[in-house]
């Protein structure tokens, strides 16, 4: 009877062992793991300006976070009005890090990119106003819930810093013509109204490119390197190319809808392509089958005044912006690769770029800024 005692016990015992190993392997993290600590900045002011946009504003330096388990991380500057809260804040990458890489947690943070991200946060132009920054860490390749659950992030550091408007970084040209009112930039034929559409040169080298949209079916237009008419330039007889003297003749697409320019000033020619612009991808309610079209906002009273936007259910799941229906022309992340993209902050994109990817399922009004070709961006607003 001992003996047979003695094996019951035996056997409850490595049972037990089972189990507890079992659930040790479903679920390996103990903790959440090391917070951050967040060194620099310490503080400051910022006056940012367009004529200093590649110097450096200042260095992040921060520690790491095993997460309570051995994880590659992933780590994110957010920014918002010390007044708000991080539910939207605006954002700036901080860099990807091996496990256990040897490396100095610190990032070089240029006015263009601290700009972004208080333009992002909701910062007004021009104007003085106090932020909050933290550092955010989550573990690479985990499930959504496994991320969601393991994110940390540091202490809050508080700076005042004053933005610039993105605009004032490149030379533009500008596109007065007859459907300026009924498109939502300005007066007819004004190229000094604010709202007239303008192209921009993102190399500063006299070639621009841009997004138009024409509301009405019989457009015409014009360029001008200034905001007036004073050497404004046209076409030459239907050929394509600009009037080899100042003024010309009418530009007249032969519809409506959006149009995709480039025009080489020195060389007196301009391509003018029309596109469709809209979110497709298996994140979306019509998946890789079919595009669902975007909506230009004419109203300058909208925060989204200029750009294109939709309000939509979308999948944890990839998309891309269309702009051609036989998919020669698309936008997705700047570096080819599919990309998981920030939720509310602007989400720099480029044309030809990667899949990009929504972080959780939920309604976003999705918000497409093409107004600037250096600075095209995507924004995912919870709603």
């Amino acid at each position: 009877m001992k003996k047979i005692y003695l094996s019951l016990i035996l056997v409850a015992g490595i049972l037990s062992s089972l189990v507890s190993c079992s659930d040790d392997l479903l679920d390996p993290v103990a903790a959440k793991g090391d917070a951050i600590v967040l060194s620099a900045p310490t503080g400051g002011t910022y006056a940012l300006s367009a004529s200093t946009a590649s110097a450096t504003a200042f260095t992040v330096k921060w520690t790491s976070s095993t997460f309570g388990y051995s994880a590659a991380a992933r780590y994110t500057l957010q920014v918002i009005k010390s007044t708000g809260n991080f539910a939207t804040p605006g954002t700036f990458p901080l860099g990807d890090f091996a496990v256990n890489a040897s490396v100095n947690l610190e990032k070089a943070i240029t006015n263009r990119q601290l700009n972004a991200a208080l333009l992002g946060a909701g910062g007004p132009i021009g104007t003085s106003q106090t932020y909050k920054l933290r550092v955010v860490g989550s573990p690479l390749n985990q499930s959504s819930s496994t991320v969601d659950a393991y994110t940390v992030v540091s202490n809050e550091i508080t700076i005042t810093a004053t933005a610039f408007d993105t605009y004032d970084e490149f030379s533009r040209i500008y596109v007065p013509g007859n459907y300026q009112g009924a498109s939502g930039y300005g007066s007819d034929w004004s190229p000094g109204d604010a709202a007239v559409a303008k192209l921009f040169s993102a190399g500063n080298n006299g070639i621009y490119e841009g997004f138009v949209w024409f509301a009405n079916a019989t457009p015409e237009f014009k360029f001008s390197p200034v905001p007036s008419w004073n050497g404004d330039r046209g076409e030459s007889n239907g050929s394509g190319a600009f009037s080899g003297v100042l003024g010309g003749n009418n530009i007249k697409p032969s519809t409506g809808g959006t149009y995709f320019f480039t025009v080489n000033w020195a060389a007196g020619t301009y391509t003018m392509d029309q596109r469709q612009v809209s979110i497709i991808g298996a994140a979306t309610p019509n998946g890789w089958g079919a595009g669902t079209p975007l909506t230009f906002d004419t109203n300058p009273s909208s925060p989204y005044y200029q750009m294109y936007t939709i309000t939509l259910t979308l999948a944890a799941d990839e998309f891309l912006i269309r702009l051609k229906d036989d998919w020669s022309v698309k936008m997705g992340t700047l570096s080819g690769n599919t990309e998981n993209t920030t939720t509310g902050g602007q989400y720099k994109i480029k044309l030809g770029g990667g899949n990009m990817k929504v972080p959780t399922a939920g309604t976003y009004k999705v918000v497409l800024d093409i107004r600037n070709s250096a600075n095209y961006n995507l924004r995912l607003m919870p709603q």
